[in-house]
């Protein structure tokens, strides 16, 4: 994967209105967009195209409403969202504005203009392939909303980092087309911290930060194993994440899972180092697809894995909008059979990790509809690829 820093302030100038109470104190503050982004599933670029970050303190102002503050990229910026991992972030520009509170962030894109590859604002690049039209729908071009409080206090800097997960934007359809279905996440970076580590004999391994279950933070290893997942946010109930590592078929490893890794605002905590890498286990792969009916439902899928009483998301797709149809993964098969190895943090490195053979090859496949409606199924690897259909 090609990792370019495309950091930098851009010098933009703020427009339009501006809004925010009292409770940041009065006079004004300045606020900073940087942009990052979680691993992409079977591209080797995926392409948008930045024209705007605007933000305002309702969650509920609508495009047209009074009272945006504007951030404006200009001239608007084609960026490889897949240059962004591993803690690289890219800034959008900053802008001064009223202290206060402020509850929604819309991040503007650029819309295809068609005329050939040139011309393509939004765009990915499958592995192997040749560059697509990333079709957006109408609502990127009054902004992906993202409701997301923070806090601009007079007389400082606020950084607001947009984490932009590729993997689960980017859907395939059943004619060979992609359409974006944005998945965006706002993080204050003064309440984040950032994990670190080092997989053996895994480069381009996927690895995630979870909570319950849920992935708060992905990135993918670089050529030499090297991780980091940043930025995390320290929730105010749970400071600790458990990072799971799923290597790949590639690589042919099985997943590592490191649970209760504490989360530390401004700090770094390590879980590996290339003194003392995650080793794990060797691994077969097998894949699970299907179809979601009716297509019209939009799922999103997940595979997800019990291990020593935690639940843990090992990979995720979205079923194609035209035909439903889905796959753990396309290019290669997603699911190792192994069984998982797990341990619990301690800083005192390496930390152990122990096989749950009743964990092996066995995983919890949950597909939910965009009208929030979920199904689960059980599926089991061991043998052979399943195929798993859905009905809603």
């Amino acid at each position: 994967m090609r990792i370019v820093a495309l950091s930098g302030a851009l010098g933009l100038a703020a427009c339009g209105g501006g809004g925010g109470d009292d409770s940041g104190g009065g006079g004004q503050g300045t606020l900073k967009v940087s942009m990052t982004d979680a691993p992409a599933c079977g591209f080797d670029h995926v392409f948008v195209t930045v024209n705007r970050v605007r933000v305002h303190t309702s969650a509920n102002a609508d495009p047209t409403a009074s009272g945006w503050v504007n951030i404006d990229v200009s001239p608007a910026r084609k960026i490889d969202l897949l240059s962004l991992t591993n803690g690289v972030l890219t800034s959008l520009g900053q802008t001064a504005l009223p202290a206060g509170n402020y509850q929604q962030v819309r991040l503007v894109l650029d819309a295809n203009t068609g005329g050939g590859s040139a011309a393509l604002a939004n765009s990915v690049v499958p592995t192997g392939g040749t560059e697509q039209s990333l079709d957006t729908p109408s609502a990127v071009q009054s902004g992906i909303k993202i409701n997301r409080p923070f806090t601009v206090s007079s007389g400082t800097l606020t950084d607001l980092v947009l984490d932009f997960d590729a993997c689960k934007s980017v859907v395939k359809r059943g004619n060979g087309s992609f359409g974006l279905k944005p998945v965006v996440t706002a993080v204050p970076t003064v309440v984040s911290g950032a994990v670190t580590g080092v997989v053996g004999s895994a480069p381009g391994a996927s690895v995630y930060a979870e909570r319950n279950g849920v992935v708060v933070k992905a990135t993918v290893a670089d050529a030499n194993g090297n991780f980091t997942l940043s930025p995390i946010e320290q929730s105010s109930t749970a400071g600790a994440v458990d990072v799971v590592v799923v290597p790949g078929a590639a690589n042919g490893r099985g997943t590592g899972i490191v649970r209760g890794v504490p989360v530390v605002a401004g700090g770094s905590t390590a879980i590996s180092t290339s003194a003392s890498p995650m080793s794990l286990p060797t691994s077969t792969y097998r894949r699970v697809s299907g179809t979601v009916s009716p297509a019209s439902a939009e799922a999103t899928l997940r595979a997800l894995q019990l291990v020593s009483g935690g639940t843990f998301e090992i990979a995720a797709t979205a079923a194609a909008s035209d035909t439903g149809a889905y796959s753990f993964f396309a290019a290669a098969p997603a699911l190792p059979v192994a069984a998982p190895v797990i341990g619990t943090y301690q800083a005192a490195l390496p930390i152990p990790l122990q096989p749950d053979g009743a964990a092996g090859g066995k995983y919890s496949v949950q597909a939910t509809s965009s009208a929030g409606v979920v199904a689960t199924q059980q599926v089991d690897v061991n043998s052979a690829d399943v195929v798993q259909n859905f009905s809603f």
